[in-house]
């Protein structure tokens, strides 16, 4: 099946990453972040959709948080499996490698280099989350066509499941499919704006109809969500963002049973685990969403208005422990997640003239 119907203004979202300045957006980190990245021996990873950036965030020699920002448009779904760091964009999903080796540095200051070592063309499809299975197989979310897929040489795309409620797989969004959770590198969880089999059918269920799927059954664990968004098994329980709510839930998989831990000031998309502690993307409330959406209720009593950036939460507390807070044009992020055993990375743009120049191969050959 081919199609090009209803596809978005795709020169907009480029030219609106294009538009972007990282000298003019203001940066503020929490004074503990570093001492938390090296006390727990990670950095992280972190995109904007927005403004077409796959950004880390590490520890550089001197102790001071570091920042390296590589363009991607319309830079969305994020994992780090195997060593691989995956990044979905507008109509590519990229594969990074580290180009060293362990004890290796960068300008003597950086331990990992990633570095885009193959992208696959899935076209527009409005890709979420993506992740690996113990296959070694690249599943993602594909919104636009209600389904999880995977990547197929021919094909833009190959499906691999679909909600039962949904009759067809059509460029429609019907029910904003978005969110993929895996436990034992199978997709077990998926999280959508709704129930609906007709386009854009979700938009009517955005304050409280959001669900919960368990794939091996195809049921809804819950249908009381709103605009939920990154299931994530941790801890025996399903994690999840009530995003439409801006709170972070833990779900019992079985009764659907919904217990809140943390309430954040904005629109929650990206969720990770690391050491006792969710790592979560925070985006500024759209004007349009702040009317109909029921979001972060809890700090609008305060005046606490929303917010863009990165937040560590203690799961044993429920409290938000680090940040990184963006200021100027970056309003929107996206997902996140840690990179473990790594102190200051840096990735190599597909674009850039460092990645052209930068050649790297196996020093144990020896002919």
């Amino acid at each position: 099946m081919w199609s090009n119907a209803g596809v978005p203004d795709l020169q907009r979202m480029l030219d609106q990453a294009a538009s972007y300045d990282p000298a003019a957006t203001r940066i503020d980190i929490s004074p503990g972040l570093a001492d938390w990245m090296l006390e727990h021996r990670t950095s992280l990873a972190f995109t904007s959709y927005q403004t077409g950036q796959l950004i880390l965030a590490g520890v550089d020699p001197q102790g001071r948080v570091a920042f390296n920002e590589q363009s991607y448009a319309r830079a969305t779904g994020l994992c780090f499996v195997g060593g691989s760091l995956r990044v979905a964009s507008m109509f590519q999903l990229w594969r990074l490698e580290n180009m060293l080796h362990p004890g290796q540095y960068a300008n003597g200051a950086h331990d990992a280099v990633f570095v885009p070592r193959a992208a696959a063309t899935v076209n527009y499809v409005d890709t979420h989350e993506v992740d690996v299975d113990r296959d070694g197989s690249v599943l993602f979310v594909n919104t636009r066509y209600s389904c999880i897929a995977t990547i197929d040489d021919r094909w833009s795309f190959r499906p691999v499941w679909q909600p039962a409620f949904i009759s067809a797989l059509v460029p429609e969004d019907r029910c904003h499919l978005n969110g993929l959770g895996m436990v034992d590198g199978r997709p077990a969880f998926v999280t959508a704006a709704g129930v609906s089999d007709r386009q854009g059918g979700w938009r009517a269920s955005r304050t409280d109809g959001g669900i919960l799927i368990d794939i091996a059954g195809n049921r809804i664990v819950t249908d009381r969500l709103s605009m939920p968004h990154s299931p994530r098994w941790y801890d025996g329980a399903v994690w999840l963002l009530d995003s439409g709510r801006g709170r972070l839930v833990r779900i019992d998989p079985v009764t659907g049973h919904i217990d809140p831990v943390a309430n954040c000031p904005g629109f929650l998309r990206g969720l990770a685990f690391h050491a006792g502690h969710a790592i979560v993307t925070i985006s500024r409330t759209r004007e349009s969403d702040a009317r109909e959406l029921a979001e972060q209720t809890d700090f609008e009593r305060t005046g606490t208005p929303s917010q863009c950036g990165v937040l560590v939460i203690e799961l044993r507390s429920g409290r938000i422990v680090q940040s990184i807070l963006f200021d100027g044009k970056i309003t929107e992020m996206f997902a996140v997640t840690a990179l473990p055993g790594i102190r200051n990375p840096i990735s190599l743009g597909p674009q850039t003239v460092d990645m052209i120049g930068t050649v790297a191969f196996d020093p144990k050959w020896n002919g």
